[in-house]
């Protein structure tokens, strides 16, 4: 049977940042890779398109794949294995297809760090008439990826989580998210928000302390879902549901990590609460008892031995008040990672990180 396919034409949509041409291959071309008649128009950055020519006689249905000229430049699916063949049946006019990896692009990729990219060194938070440095950490294929949205954590302290750190040590989130990439097990977004020097105790916590004064982190609660959550979500491909929305923190931040637990689960399901400050106020325990709902919720609690006399029986009575108020919902899920030895310090939370962000985003 000859089937003619003089209207056919092909539009493909791939990575922008690979500049090498692109080619169709098939049955049409005995399968050779890099026939120049064959040779994609590239029509704007990562499209391109190719129109067969008038007089092309085929038996039989077309089948064909994407090469970057050469068998070792195959297209790959989103997962790095070798595509199947694509088939088109006889004229069908217009016939759109998308690339996601290259096999040089597994080959040639060693480096699974995450991509750092800097949101605004001076990023307006309306609730407290102040800017903050904000800061993102993707997956390290996100530009490879273009079909796939990621889950967002957004951390505190943004100073102490990767790169050089601060003067109080470096939780090397960035080392962690690409050893996590070899598992699979990498793919979230970090929102990395600084925190404010000297401020840094009352913007974070949600209440008053006699020595601290008015606390602050009920209006930046609402600076990061009211105002950045938004902004994100508008400029990176995130899955936007609470399912798939998380905040983590320590000290402090964690304090602040288990008031959103506590007061916003309707933004919040994946909370990372590391060494939670809860001596700043006993009103912790009236919140969790009277305002904890139970949605959906994950919640990785940490403490470690050495962090003062009164952590692990604070958290500990914590743990017991949040599963007392969940009791009878198997959604809200809380695990409790106890180190007899762990200190109050940047290297504890580093180790614990990874095992975190694990348990509360793959398993």
């Amino acid at each position: 049977m000859q089937v003619e396919v003089e209207t056919l034409i092909i539009e493909l949509t791939t990575s922008s940042f690979d500049k090498r041409p692109v080619y169709i291959t098939g049955n049409f071309c005995k399968w050779l890779p890099d026939l120049e008649a064959f040779r994609m128009t590239e029509v704007s950055p990562g499209n391109y398109v190719f129109q067969f020519p008038e007089n092309l006689e085929l038996t039989g249905p077309l089948e064909y794949k994407y090469t970057r000229g050469g068998w070792d430049q195959v297209e790959l699916d989103r997962f790095g294995k070798p595509y199947g063949n694509r088939v088109v049946e006889k004229n069908e006019g217009v016939k759109k297809d998308t690339v996601i990896r290259w096999q040089t692009d597994i080959s040639k990729k060693t480096d699974l760090s995450p991509i750092l990219e800097i949101v605004s060194e001076e990023f307006e938070i309306p609730q407290l008439k102040k800017t903050r440095r904000i800061q993102v950490l993707l997956p390290h294929d996100y530009y490879d990826r273009p079909d796939l949205s990621f889950p967002v954590l957004y951390m505190t302290d943004g100073q102490n989580l990767f790169g050089e750190g601060s003067e109080y040590g470096n939780w090397n989130i960035d080392k962690s998210l690409a050893k996590l990439a070899k598992e699979q097990k990498g793919g979230v977004i970090i929102v990395a928000i600084d925190h404010g020097n000297e401020q840094r105790i009352n913007e974070f916590s949600p209440y008053n302390n006699p020595k601290w004064g008015k606390g602050l982190g009920e209006q930046f609660m609402r600076f990061i879902s009211e105002t950045l959550k938004p902004h994100i979500d508008s400029k990176y491909r995130t899955k936007r549901d609470r399912l798939n929305t998380g905040i983590g923190g320590s000290s402090v931040g964690g304090l602040l990590s288990l008031y959103a637990a506590l007061m916003f689960p309707q933004v919040f399901g994946r909370l990372m609460v590391f060494s939670p400050s809860l001596w700043m106020s006993q009103r912790v325990f009236f919140d969790a008892i009277h305002f904890f709902e139970p949605f959906e919720s994950r919640i990785y609690l940490y403490a470690g031995g050495k962090e003062g006399a009164n952590m692990l029986p604070n958290v500990t009575k914590l743990r017991e008040t949040l599963e007392t108020q969940a009791f009878g919902y198997d959604r809200v899920k809380i695990k409790a990672s106890i180190d007899p030895k762990g200190q109050h310090d940047e290297k504890q939370w580093s180790k614990e990180f990874p095992l975190a962000l694990k348990w509360l985003f793959f398993e």
